[in-house]
């Protein structure tokens, strides 16, 4: 288990006990008699935290970004020439005339 892992674990734990401040707070106020207006200060301060900590967990747990560009040297369709058998030929495009120098009747 990595730091960011650890983070992201943290995140949910911060939101989930956001969640159960709130539901209590909502549970006093119902014995009090008192409108709901919102979530405490408090509250609304561990939500941005656990939001901003699961964010950033999200972005780094996974690792780093490959590139998606077709002459890259990290592209993993370049170096599999053996899948060919998940191309499709026989579809609706061959209904349209292959000469693309067409041109519009008025």
């Amino acid at each position: 288990m990595g730091v960011g892992f650890l983070v992201g674990v943290l995140g949910v734990v911060i939101l989930a006990h956001a969640a159960y401040a709130t539901v209590q707070y909502r549970g006093l106020l119902k014995i009090m008699e008192e409108e709901f207006s919102g979530p405490p200060f408090n509250v609304v301060i561990e939500l941005l935290l656990g939001l901003l900590l699961c964010m950033w967990a999200a972005l780094t747990v996974p690792g780093k970004f490959l590139s998606i560009h077709p002459d890259s040297d990290d592209n993993r369709m370049v170096s599999l020439p053996g899948n060919l058998e998940y191309m499709i030929f026989n579809h609706r495009g061959k209904a349209f005339p292959s000469d693309l120098n067409l041109k519009l009747k008025h």
